[in-house]
């Protein structure tokens, strides 16, 4: 008997043990670089999924966040009003036991607002910011840089973080020469 050893795929033929152990090392680097694909192929596949599932969660948690904007943004005018009702107020006697009323209605509406994430921010004194303001009107300011909000007409809001509604306002120019 000899030390030759019969290879299936070759039909019958005998191959030394050099050639033979060579023929299965091709044959096992092959199949490693198969799995390796295969490997390759599933962890792109599960980033793919993880990543999905994680904007799916983040475009929920935003539209959750959102959805209240249009209501919000419709009760916005109340708001308005009632700080014009207090300002046309002040100064008047007679409709002081009103206007504590008033105040308090209008702090209580803003304290519900607060919970589901609108907040007011001040504008008066800041520099002019086109993402936050709505320029109305323009006037010379002397001691104020030009750019530099002077005057509030309607308060701005922000509905977590982003801008539900800018506010109104009157911008510094600088003087007239003449």
């Amino acid at each position: 008997m000899s030390d030759d050893i019969l290879d299936p795929d070759e039909g019958g033929v005998s191959l030394e043990p050099e050639e033979e152990i060579r023929r299965l090392r091709d044959a096992l680097d092959a199949k490693t670089r198969e799995a390796e694909e295969h490997r390759d192929r599933y962890l792109r596949a599960a980033a793919e999924f993880d990543n999905a599932r994680k904007r799916g969660a983040r475009e929920r948690e935003d539209y959750t966040r959102y959805a209240n904007e249009s209501l919000l943004r419709e009760i916005l005018p109340v708001l308005d009003n009632f700080e014009r009702a207090i300002q046309a107020s002040r100064g008047e006697p007679a409709a002081a036991a009103v206007m504590a009323g008033v105040e308090l209605i209008q702090r209580e509406i803003l304290r519900v607002l607060e919970k589901f994430g609108v907040t007011p921010f001040t504008s008066v004194g800041q520099p002019f910011d086109p993402e936050r303001h709505e320029a109305i009107a323009r006037v010379p300011a002397q001691g104020r840089a030009e750019g530099t909000v002077v005057d509030e007409t309607a308060r701005g809001y922000l509905l977590n973080g982003r801008v539900l509604r800018p506010a109104m306002v009157t911008v510094a120019s600088s003087p007239d020469p003449s």
